[in-house]
Order: C-alpha cells, then sequence, then structure tokens
C-alpha cells in the first residue's frame, strides 16, 4: 500500500461513484446560482430603465441662459431683467435684404404683416418691434419675442417665423439671435440620442472584433456598457426632473460617451486577466476568482480617480461645470458596477466560450505578446534614452500650449457645420451695426435714467441707447420707459459684434462708465456680457480646479501604490501629455479644423478627462508592476507588467479615443473641440507615455519608485518559469479543495 493513501480507505465502488456523482452536480449547479441571480438582476434593472437612455433629452434644457456663472453680474442683470415682460422672453431677429437694393412701400407693408402674424403665432409672446431700416435701404430688420419655456418647440415656432417672413418678395431672408440659436442647438442636440449612441457602439465593436478577433467577448463588453448607461441615465434623469441637476445636451452627449468609454476599458481589463488565468487554471470559477481579485483594484481605484476628478467641477461658478461633475460621477460608477458585477458573471457562465473561435487552454502557459515582449527588450536595454527622448518630445509640444486661444467661440464657429442662425448673423452684421439684436442690456434705478442713458450713450463702441417700453422690447418711438420695482432696462446696441473682443472691450467701458453713476445700482447683462464674465469664471475655474484634480488622483494612487514617489511620477506624466495635447491642438484647431478660438470650458473639460482617464492606464500598468515586483524585484517586474498590460491597456485607449471620437458626429465646435483633445491626448497617454516613458522611469528608478515602501525587497517568491516570465504572467495559484468549488 503506498506510503500516502490511508490504511481505512475502502476501495472504490459502484455505489460511491453513484453517490458522488450527484454531490459533484449539485456543486457545479450551487456555484452557477450567484453569476445567475446578477444576471437576472442586471437584466431586470436594464428593462426596467433601459428607455431612459434615449429620453434624457424630456429634462434637458438648451437655453444658455440657465448655464451662467451663479455669481457673475449678467446673471443678476438677467434676474432682474426677467420681471420685465421683455426679459424673459427668447427674441428672433427677422432680416430682410432686397436682392435689387431698395424696399418700396409694398414691401416694408409685407413685412409689417409678416411680424404681425408671427406675433400670433402660439409660440410668441404677442410683442414685436417695427421693421426698422438699414442706413442704406437695403435692408430692414423686426424682432419677435417668443417664449422663453418653450423648449423643444422653439424650433418649430422659428420654422413658423421663416415661413411667414419669405412671404415678403424681392428679399433674402435671415434669422439670428438667440431664438435662432437655439432652434440650431435643439436640431444639433436631436441626434444625441441615436446617433451618437449608435456611432459610438458601432466604433467599439469593430474595434473588438478586430483586435480580439472573438464573435461573444464583443458583444458582452457592449452589453455591460448600454445596461450601466441605461441605469446611470434613469438616474440622472431623476435627478434632473427634481431639479437637483442641469442636463444640457452637452452633459447628454459626454455622459454617454463616459459611460460606454470607461465601462468597455473596465471590460477588457477583467476580460484580459480571466483568459490568462484560464490558460493557467483548468477550472473557470477558480480562474475568474482570481482574475476578480487581480482586476477589483485597479478598476475601483480607476473609477474612483475618474469620478473624484468629475465631482471636483462642483467647485466651479458655471452651471454647466457643475451639472457634469455629478452625471458623469455617476455614469463612472455605473460602469464600475457593471465591470465588476455584470461582467464576470456573463463571462463565468460563458467560460472559454467567450473568447471562440481561440479558446483558452489550461496548458499551465499564459500566452506570450511577442510585440510587448519586443517593447519591454527596447525598455530594458535603453531605459534613459527613452525617457529623456519622450520628455523632450511632450515638454516642446506643452511649449505651444499658452498658445491655445480659450476667449470663446463666436456665433460664427458655434456650429462645425453651416446652420441658419449663423447664415443669419452675417447678414444682420453686414447690413445693421455689430450687435444689432445682441445688445448689452443695463438695469438701473429708474430716478437715474437719464444719468445712466447719457452715461451708456457716451461710451466709444455703443452706436445707440433705448429704454424698454411698455410696447416693444428696445423702445417703440415715442414710448415711456417702463418702469418695474423702481429700475429700468435700457438697450445699448454696440458696433462690434457681440461675439468679438471689440464688443466685449465695449462691455467693459460700458460697466465702468454706469457704475460711476451715484445711486444708479446699474448692472450690465446681455449676450456679450455673459460671454465676459464666462471667460472670467473659466479662467478661474481653471486656477482652482487644476490642482484640486490632480490632488484628489495623487490622493488616490498614493492610497492604491502604498508609495509617494510612483504617484507624483504617475500624475506628473499625466499633467505633462495633457499639456503636450494643448499644444497640439493650439496649432491643429485654427490650421486644420478652422477654429479661430475654443469654448472657455474646453481646456477645463479636457484636463479633468486626460488627467483622470490617462492616470486609468498608468494604474493598470502600475498595480501589474507593483505585483510582478513581489516576485522578482522593480527592474523585472516592470518588464513583465508591460508585457502582461501592454496589449489590453493599449486596445482600451484606441476604445476611449475612437469613443469620444464619435462625439464629432454633433455638429457643435463645443463637442468637436472636446473630441479632438480627450481622444488625440488619449492615444498621445496610451502610446508613449504608458508604454515608453513610464517603463524606462521605472526601470531605470527600480527600488526607489516605491518609496518610503520597497515591496521589492519584501514577499518575494522564487522566480517563476521561462514562459511565465516571457509573458509577464503571474504563477498559478493553488487550486482549493474541490477543484475550485469553494471560496477563498
Amino acid at each position: 500500500m503506498p506510503a500516502d493513501r490511508p490504511a481505512t480507505a475502502p476501495p472504490p465502488s459502484s455505489g460511491s461513484l453513484s453517490s458522488s456523482t450527484p454531490l459533484g452536480v449539485r456543486r457545479r449547479r450551487a456555484r452557477l446560482l450567484v453569476p445567475l441571480a446578477l444576471l437576472i438582476v442586471w437584466f431586470g434593472l436594464g428593462g426596467a430603465f433601459g428607455s431612459y437612455a434615449g429620453r434624457l433629452g424630456e429634462v434637458a434644457t438648451n437655453d444658455r441662459a440657465a448655464f451662467l456663472p451663479r455669481s457673475a453680474e449678467s446673471t443678476e442683470a438677467a434676474r432682474l431683467g426677467a420681471d420685465f415682460r421683455a426679459g424673459n422672453a427668447l427674441p428672433v431677429i427677422v432680416v430682410w435684404e432686397s436682392r435689387d437694393g431698395a424696399f418700396d412701400d409694398a414691401r416694408r407693408a409685407a413685412a409689417e404683416q409678416a411680424l404681425r402674424a408671427a406675433a400670433a403665432l402660439p409660440g410668441a409672446t404677442g410683442r414685436i418691434s417695427p421693421a426698422l431700416p438699414a442706413t442704406d435701404g437695403r435692408a430692414l430688420q423686426g424682432v419677435v419675442q417668443l417664449r422663453a419655456d418653450l423648449g423643444r418647440e422653439t424650433g418649430d415656432t422659428v420654422r413658423a417665423v421663416r415661413e411667414l417672413a419669405e412671404r415678403v418678395p424681392g428679399t433674402t431672408v435671415g434669422l439670428a439671435g438667440p431664438a435662432a440659436i437655439a432652434a440650431d442647438l435643439g436640431g444639433a442636440f436631436a441626434g444625441i440620442d441615436g446617433l451618437l449612441l449608435g456611432v459610438a457602439l458601432g466604433v467599439v465593436l469593430l474595434i473588438l472584433l478586430a483586435v480580439y478577433r472573438a464573435v461573444l467577448l464583443p458583444l458582452l463588453v457592449i452589453l455591460g456598457a448600454v445596461l450601466a448607461l441605461g441605469i446611470a441615465c434613469a438616474l440622472v434623469y431623476l435627478l434632473a426632473d427634481h431639479g437637483l441637476v442641469t442636463v444640457d445636451g452637452q452633459v447628454q452627449g459626454l455622459l454617454s460617451i463616459l459611460v460606454i468609454g470607461a465601462a468597455t476599458d473596465y471590460g477588457l481589463l477583467l476580460s484580459a486577466r480571466f483568459r490568462e488565468e484560464l490558460h493557467l487554471r483548468g477550472d473557470r470559477f477558480a480562474a475568474m476568482r482570481t482574475a476578480w481579485r487581480r482586476s477589483v483594484e485597479p478598476i475601483a481605484a480607476s473609477g474612483a480617480t475618474v469620478a473624484l476628478g468629475l465631482l471636483v467641477l462642483l467647485l466651479s461658478d458655471l452651471t454647466n461645470n457643475r451639472a457634469l461633475g455629478p452625471v458623469g460621477a455617476i455614469g463612472i460608477g455605473c460602469a464600475v458596477l457593471s465591470a465588476l458585477t455584470f461582467l464576470p458573471a456573463a463571462l463565468l457562465l460563458a467560460g472559454r466560450a467567450a473568447y471562440w473561435p481561440a479558446r483558452p487552454a489550461a496548458d499551465g502557459r499564459a500566452p506570450v505578446h511577442a510585440v510587448w515582449a519586443r517593447v519591454a527588450a527596447l525598455v530594458a536595454r535603453r531605459p534613459r534614452a527613452l525617457w529623456a527622448g519622450s520628455l523632450v518630445v511632450l515638454a516642446a509640444l506643452a511649449a505651444l500650449a499658452p498658445t491655445l486661444n480659450a476667449g470663446g467661440v463666436p456665433q460664427s464657429e458655434l456650429f462645425v457645420k453651416a446652420q441658419p442662425s449663423a447664415d443669419g448673423q452675417r447678414l444682420l452684421s453686414a447690413q445693421f451695426p455689430g450687435g444689432s439684436g445682441n445688445p448689452a442690456v443695463v438695469i438701473a434705478a429708474a430716478d437715474r435714467a437719464g444719468a445712466v442713458t447719457a452715461a451708456a450713450a457716451a461710451v466709444p463702441g455703443v452706436a445707440g441707447v433705448r429704454a424698454t417700453t411698455g410696447g416693444a422690447p428696445g423702445g417703440a418711438p415715442g414710448g415711456a420707459p417702463l418702469v418695474v420695482d423702481g429700475r429700468i432696462r435700457l438697450e445699448a446696441t454696440l458696433t462690434d459684434p457681440a461675439d468679438g473682443d471689440g464688443a466685449i472691450a465695449t462691455v467693459r467701458r460700458l460697466r465702468q462708465a454706469v457704475h460711476a453713476v451715484p445711486e444708479a445700482r446699474a448692472l450690465v447683462g446681455g449676450y456679450t456680457a455673459q460671454q465676459d464674465d464666462t471667460r472670467t469664471t473659466a479662467a478661474h475655474d481653471r486656477r482652482l480646479i487644476t490642482p484640486v484634480v490632480l490632488l484628489c488622483v495623487l490622493a488616490v494612487l498614493i492610497l492604491l501604490l502604498r508609495s509617494l514617489v510612483a504617484p507624483v511620477l504617475l500624475a506628473a506624466t499625466v499633467a505633462l501629455s495633457y499639456l503636450a495635447t494643448l499644444g497640439v491642438s493650439a496649432v491643429v484647431f485654427p490650421y486644420v479644423f478652422g477654429f479661430s478660438a475654443v469654448d472657455p470650458s474646453v481646456p477645463l473639460y479636457g484636463y479633468v478627462f486626460l488627467v483622470a482617464l490617462g492616470v486609468d492606464y498608468n494604474i493598470f500598468l502600475m498595480t501589474r508592476v507593483r505585483e510582478e515586483s513581489l516576485r522578482c524585484g522593480t527592474r523585472e517586474g516592470v518588464l513583465r507588467g508591460l508585457t502582461a498590460t501592454g496589449g489590453v491597456i493599449t486596445s482600451a485607449g484606441v476604445v476611449l479615443a475612437a469613443t469620444f471620437a464619435a462625439l464629432g458626429v454633433i455638429p457643435l465646435a463645443f463637442l468637436a473641440q472636446i473630441a479632438f483633445i480627450v481622444a488625440f491626448g488619449v492615444l498621445l497617454d496610451t502610446l508613449l507615455v504608458r508604454s515608453l516613458l513610464v517603463p524606462a522611469l521605472v526601470r531605470d528608478l527600480g527600488e526607489r519608485v516605491w518609496w518610503p515602501a520597497r515591496p521589492g525587497r519584501s514577499g518575494r517568491t522564487a522566480p517563476r518559469a521561462a514562459s511565465g516570465a516571457a509573458s509577464g504572467a503571474a504563477s498559478p495559484e493553488p487550486e482549493p479543495a474541490g477543484g475550485g468549488g469553494t471560496g477563498r
């Protein structure tokens, strides 16, 4: 009898086999209950809340006035202006240009008739201005006030106004002003529920199919992202419906992209580790337990980094920035939850079939990544040359960052495609003073009306000043000024276009002039003042939020890596990558895309996304490097970590870049600028910073990178077999009793 066999062990019999088989079957079925229950819960939530992914538009607002700086002068002026009947309306400016160079009495009468008919439309307030001629008599302009609460019906009403205006014979018609812009914004965002989501998911699916050459795995990853998006949208819908957050089309689009991109990235990290463990282990349950344990920390840390970075936006004084904070954090939380619950359950039930036709064989050998093994060999041979060269390239690009013009996008460039409101604004500016239709608004004490009017009219750059009367906004001839709560409302028409630097300089002079009138308590608002206040507030937000985001990222990295040097190193490299991206954007935007400037919020959004998301990939890399360093030391561990994670992190970076690039289908300059900055920045960080710069720095620093801890000196196991070292894979862990059927 062998020495290791108990003397009392009975010989196997048919009875013992028959009694053990049902027990094994029961145990295997019991292990499937948890993943089955998780899938039932997720599909139940998806069925209940999935429709909300297409319903956020019901609670979204594209009224630009809803996103003014909370404490700015223009915001207070808008609040007080709402007390006037003209203040809570949305004007559409109708411009007629004569094709033969003159307006006769018949055409003027037709224009007046069209304005009166427009005032009777269901969405109009009934208030219009007269049809006023241009100086040379070649054009007329009139203002129709629409209700500010029309929402999605604004576009229909604006189209009805155009149809009426086009009845004037022999003229070219243009529509400009806030209502026309709101109508075009509504049309641009109309595709955000279906077109943007479809393009993003289609791009992700194609990339995953091409990279992983598997049929089921991409579908499972995308399904997890869609379920996460549905739940996130349901939560945001609830908050917006109760007035707790304000959502516009931009925030709505960014939420979809964030959830899809993040859920896909986290899903790829888990599925790649599961595939690796399937090679090392015969039992899929043991493989998933190890894969989940090794993935939960980097995925949770990554989600915390992005969520905290977004929540820092609550410090912003711009309402749309504040809205993106909790909305984006909710989306990231749902993405993490899906990656750590739904996807493990789905992969566990699918097993090796998830990777069909390339089913991972339980051969005890982790897959060899030949390309990344060669990259790791290059890092091992010349680390100092690699990190020095990478820093030179990034620093040269970053030197161009200060040339990026973040002064605000002109109205003519709000859209990347031709839009009726932009055409109407050009026609208006060509025939009337540049600020026509977008005057500066002055709210002042009624008993100082004369002094305030005189002070405003004397400001260089002001073409004229009129009071809001009891009749039409802007003042009907001979009408008495309308007084509300002891205040009057003046409109100062500017000589420069309302969205230009010249108009902003005029508004600043106007503010100085009317503020100097004693006891007038004057406030200056209007479109140009809002642009100036937004620009000033955005600059303040960047100075405040930038260091806070960096501190949050550092805190998460310090807790994750248990060191000080590595977190500082990772945060500094990602920040440098962001500056390099801005430098490239400063060249590409004006000379390739034709943007003369970027929205003031774009640099801040780009910073939050790139720093938080860029650190994600360094988290994925460095957690694996730290794991490997426990076995073989830091200099060897970084090579194994790079080899093991290079493929999945690069794939995740490409997916995220493509996902953000999908924002380009929405014809809005703001989203196009965000799409380029994030897509290019993620690729730069993935292909250069994470692949060469960080590994080379860690290789050169060695154990010092973990200071004050030294993981490479503690808990080190024996060197692994050649196959494991080549792939950077972890050594197989002991199987639990019962072939992995019990928990650890």
